[in-house]
C-alpha cells in the first residue's frame, strides 16, 4: 500500500475499531453486570420473603412460594435434602442440589405437632393461630433470618416444561427448633440476555458503517491536506527536468507542518542555486586566472625555444610559482567546500607567528611581532592551514601598508586573537564583507603580479569558520587595515 492516503486512512479506522470494539465490551460488561445484580436483588428479596416464613416457623406446606414462574425457589436442609419446592418446578441447575421432590420431611415443618394423642388438639390450633401470631413476636423461641450476605449462582430452571435461565440467591434461615435450613429462590435473566443482545445487535450492525464513515472523511481530509504536497512533487519534478534553480515549489497559506515543508524547500533550493552559481564562478575565475599564467609561461618558453638569449628565465620562473600557488590555493579550496575537517591538534599561535614572520626574508617593510605574556595562546587545529592564515593575511600587509605592519597575539577571555595592522589607505567600511568573497579585488587597475588572484582572504575567512573562529576587517590605529582572527582557546 504506497498511498499515503490509504495508509493513514486504513490506520484511523483500525484504531476507531479497536476503540470502540473495547469500549463496546465495556458498555456489554458493565450493562450486564448491572442487570444480573439487579436479577440478583429480586432473587435475594424472593429468598428473604421464604426465609422468613422458615423463621416463623411456618409449615413447610403451608410456605407461600411466590410465582414459581418468575421466582423459582427450592428449600434444602442442612443435610441437602430438598424439602420444599415452587409449584411445576420440573428441573433445576446452579442450586445446592438438582433434586426438586421434597423428601420426607416435607409432610412434617417447623410448625407442625406429631403428638398422636393430640391429633384432637389439631382442631383448636387454627382457632389458637390468631392469639398464637399475637404472640410469636414476642416468643423468645423464635427462628432468624440469617443477615450475611447472600451467595449467588447463576443456573437454570425448567418451570411447566420451559426451561430458562436463572440468578440464584441464598439466604440461610435458622427454625426456633435450631433447624438451620438454605433457601435457593431464582430471579430470570431473559431481561438482561434480551438487553445485552439488543446493544451487541445494535453495536454490530453500527460499527461497518461507523467504521466506512471514518475510512471515508480519513482518506477526504488526507488528500485535501496532502494536496499541496503533490503541487510540490510536480513543481520539484519540473525543476530537477528543466534544471532551473531559480524556480520555485508553491507555498500554502496555511502555517502548518506542509507550508513548512514548502518553505524549507525553496530555502534549500535558494542555497542550491547560490551554491551552484558560486562554483560556476569559481570554475570561470578560476580558468580566467589559470590561462594569464599559462599563457606567459608558455610565451616565454616559445621565445626562448626561437631565441634563447631573448629568454626572461626569472620572469618565467615567477609565473611558474605563482601558477604553482593559485593551484594549491584552489585544491584547498575545492577541500574546504568539501567538508574537509581540520585535525585537533595543539597549537601555539605565538610560536606559529614567530616562525612565519621570521621566514619571510624577502618582505619590503619589516613586521613587528608581539605577543602577550602569561596567558594561553594555545588554539586546537591544523597547524599548516593556520599558518597559511598566518600568512595570507601578512601577504595581504605587505601589499598595502606604506611603513609598517604590526601583528598581535593575545588572549581575550576563552578565545586566542591573531591582529594584523598596517599603515596603509584601510578598507572602506562597504567592502568589507565583500573583500572576503573569492577573486575579488578592491584595486582593479593593479596588476595581477601585484594584487594576487583574490583568494588570499576568502581562504583565511573559509579556514577559520572550519576552526570554529571568525575573521574580520576594521580599521587600525595606525590609519589602514586590521584583520583580527578570533579562535576558541584549548581548554
Amino acid at each position: 500500500m504506497r498511498s499515503v492516503r490509504a495508509r493513514a486512512a486504513l490506520g484511523a479506522t483500525l484504531v476507531v475499531a479497536v476503540a470502540l470494539v473495547a469500549a463496546g465490551l465495556a458498555v456489554l460488561l458493565v450493562l450486564r453486570s448491572n442487570l444480573t445484580d439487579r436479577a440478583g436483588l429480586e432473587a435475594e428479596v424472593a429468598a428473604r420473603e421464604v426465609a422468613g416464613q422458615l423463621a416463623l416457623d411456618v409449615p413447610y406446606a403451608r410456605l407461600d412460594l411466590g410465582d414459581e414462574e418468575t421466582h423459582p425457589v427450592q428449600v434444602t436442609d442442612e443435610r441437602g435434602r430438598v424439602v420444599a419446592v415452587s409449584d411445576d418446578l420440573e428441573a433445576i441447575t446452579g442450586t445446592g442440589t438438582a433434586r426438586v421432590t421434597p423428601g420426607p420431611t416435607a409432610s412434617t415443618g417447623p410448625g407442625t405437632q406429631h403428638d398422636d394423642d393430640d391429633d384432637d388438639d389439631d382442631k383448636d390450633s387454627d382457632d389458637d393461630k390468631d392469639k398464637d401470631d399475637d404472640t410469636r413476636d414476642d416468643d423468645p423461641g423464635r427462628g432468624e433470618v440469617s443477615s450475611d450476605e447472600p451467595e449467588f449462582s447463576n443456573g437454570t430452571a425448567t418451570v411447566d416444561g420451559d426451561r430458562a435461565d436463572y440468578r440464584f440467591a441464598a439466604v440461610e434461615a435458622t427454625t426456633s427448633a435450631g433447624v438451620t435450613l438454605t433457601v435457593h429462590a431464582g430471579a430470570p435473566l431473559a431481561a438482561e440476555q434480551e438487553a445485552v443482545g439488543s446493544v451487541r445487535g445494535a453495536m454490530l450492525a453500527g460499527l461497518p458503517a461507523l467504521l466506512l464513515v471514518v475510512a471515508a472523511v480519513t482518506w477526504l481530509v488526507t488528500r485535501r491536506a496532502l494536496r499541496p504536497v503533490e503541487g510540490i512533487r510536480r513543481e520539484l519534478a519540473a525543476i530537477t527536468a528543466s534544471q532551473d534553480l531559480g524556480r520555485r515549489v508553491p507555498e500554502p497559506g496555511s502555517r502548518d507542518e506542509i507550508a513548512r515543508l514548502a518553505r524549507t524547500t525553496n530555502e534549500t533550493l535558494s542555497a542550491l542555486e547560490t551554491s551552484v552559481d558560486r562554483q560556476r564562478r569559481f570554475v570561470a575565475d578560476a580558468s580566467h586566472e589559470l590561462r594569464s599564467p599559462i599563457a606567459s609561461l608558455r610565451t616565454q618558453l616559445e621565445v626562448g625555444a626561437a631565441h634563447p638569449e631573448l629568454l626572461d628565465l626569472p620572469g618565467a620562473v615567477a609565473d611558474t610559482v605563482r601558477l604553482q600557488a593559485l593551484a594549491a590555493d584552489l585544491l584547498l579550496l575545492a577541500r574546504l567546500d568539501a567538508g574537509e575537517r581540520p585535525g585537533r591538534a595543539a597549537v601555539d599561535l605565538g610560536a606559529l607567528v614567530r616562525e612565519e614572520v621570521s621566514q619571510r626574508t624577502g618582505d619590503r617593510i619589516p613586521v613587528e611581532v608581539s605577543v602577550a605574556e602569561g596567558g594561553a595562546v594555545e588554539v586546537s587545529g591544523s597547524r599548516g592551514q593556520l599558518a597559511r592564515v598566518t600568512g595570507n593575511l601578512l601577504d595581504n600587509a605587505e601589499r598595502h601598508a606604506e611603513r609598517s605592519v604590526a601583528v598581535t597575539v593575545r588572549a581575550e577571555g576563552k578565545d586566542v586573537c591573531l591582529e594584523v595592522a598596517d599603515d596603509g589607505t584601510g578598507v572602506p567600511p562597504p567592502e568589507r564583507e565583500r573583500i572576503f568573497e573569492r577573486f575579488v579585488r578592491l584595486d582593479d587597475a593593479r596588476t595581477r603580479d601585484d594584487g594576487g588572484a583574490g583568494l588570499g582572504l576568502a581562504l583565511a575567512r573559509d579556514i577559520a569558520s572550519r576552526h570554529g573562529g571568525t575573521l574580520t576587517v576594521g580599521t587600525s590605529p595606525r590609519g589602514g587595515a586590521a584583520f583580527t582572527l578570533r579562535l576558541p582557546g584549548r581548554s
